[in-house]
């Protein structure tokens, strides 16, 4: 019997060359370093990104709410100008417009921002209308009470 001249396997088989073994680790860095960059980015700019309507709030006593939804916001400024988010409306638009953004219906949450030199009577128009159009989650944002 004559053997055959080449390099053969354990199993009798010849090897056609060596293969590498393929790599199925993922490298999970670069995608840590980007998330963390991010994460610092939204951290800064956060707060950053309240309402953007110059409101001199009224202080209170009263404890700040725990929330994980971004509420509606009303603001009235000194001058009586009624803003919804950041854009002004006219008062008899205030409940159609929060007809149009309110994803949750009568249960949205909406803050109604009254400036501290404000007229009372426009506030309250403000609420009473938001109020008479059936939405129930509805209060009055104030500043904590500094103690001097």
């Amino acid at each position: 019997m004559a053997m055959s001249v080449g390099s053969q396997g354990r199993n009798g088989h010849r090897r056609r060359g060596r293969r590498q073994a393929l790599m199925s680790e993922i490298n999970v860095t670069p995608f840590v370093d980007v998330m963390l960059v991010l994460l610092i980015i939204f951290m800064v700019a956060a707060p950053l990104l309240t309402v953007g309507v110059p409101i001199d709030l009224p202080e209170t006593q009263a404890q700040a709410l725990n929330s994980e939804t971004e509420p509606i916001t009303v603001s009235v400024n000194q001058s009586g100008q009624v803003f919804l988010q950041e854009t002004e409306v006219p008062l008899e638009e205030v409940v159609a417009k929060l007809q149009a953004i309110a994803r949750a219906g009568y249960d949205e949450r909406i803050y109604v921002r009254g400036d501290r030199a404000a007229d009372y009577g426009t506030v309250m128009r403000v609420m009473a209308r938001i109020s008479a159009a059936g939405y129930r989650n509805l209060g009055l944002v104030t500043l904590q009470e500094q103690d001097n």
